[in-house]
């Protein structure tokens, strides 16, 4: 993303483009959005033994679906294994499906940017998705595809134990918390996965469509700053 465009994208989500570190969240200017309680799900252990190396060869090595013969590379997530900060997206695309990383596309781009807005870096949070393997022409997964990665996903966050968790986009969202409720009823709110609270936020494959949606994306970030500050 050349550094125009980059400009483009934050400035129509009224996000200044450098915000120091340590100015940031603390000294950002908060909305005032109503929490609530949802969806809890059920806490689920992890093994004793259970650790990254293991947890990674598992995923690499997978075949629970049969988005394994159609793969080329395994997406098990990236960045701090420590963050306070969990991002969960939905699922691979063609560029993470290549590269074997998380976001690295156009929409990864944004993504990236998103971060960077909140005072941090990709270093400093997880970016992980509902399901670890592409689903062909980049479809929504299937029930049994979201199976099969559940318990991955479950011992990810029981390893990062975050702080806070961003469910990006409508199917991560929809996925984490057991409901088939719209975006716009999610927003907004305070859910709960496993005491932990989440924070629904718009897909960036999304904002590159709808530039009007982008304000309320920094809404969303916002959003989470203040949830995470309560804590």
């Amino acid at each position: 993303m050349d550094n125009a465009l980059r400009l483009q994208y934050l400035d129509a989500m009224g996000i200044d483009v450098w915000i120091p570190r340590h100015l940031a969240p603390s000294h950002l200017e908060l909305p005032s959005v109503a929490i609530t309680s949802c969806v809890e799900t059920r806490p689920e252990s992890v093994p004793v033994s259970d650790d990254w190396d293991t947890l990674a060869a598992e995923v690499a090595a997978c075949t629970r679906c049969g988005l394994c013969s159609t793969r080329k590379n395994t997406v098990f997530g990236s960045g701090n294994k420590n963050a306070d900060w969990l991002f969960i997206g939905e699922g691979p695309g063609q560029h993470e499906d290549e590269q074997g990383l998380p976001f690295v596309g156009n929409a990864g781009q944004l993504l990236t940017e998103m971060i960077r807005a909140i005072g941090l870096g990709r270093e400093d949070v997880f970016i992980t998705n509902i399901v670890k393997c592409r689903p062909p022409n980049n479809r929504d997964p299937h029930a049994d595809e979201v199976a099969g990665c559940h318990d991955y996903l479950q011992r990810q966050i029981a390893l990062i134990q975050p702080k806070i968790i961003l469910a990006v986009g409508r199917i991560a969202a929809q996925t984490l918390l057991g409901t088939d409720a719209p975006l716009s009823k999610l927003r907004g709110r305070v859910h709960n996965v496993n005491s932990i609270p989440v924070i629904v936020i718009y897909h960036p494959a999304y904002l590159l469509r709808s530039l009007l949606e982008k304000r309320k994306a920094w809404q969303d970030l916002q959003f989470a700053i203040k949830t995470l500050q309560k804590q």
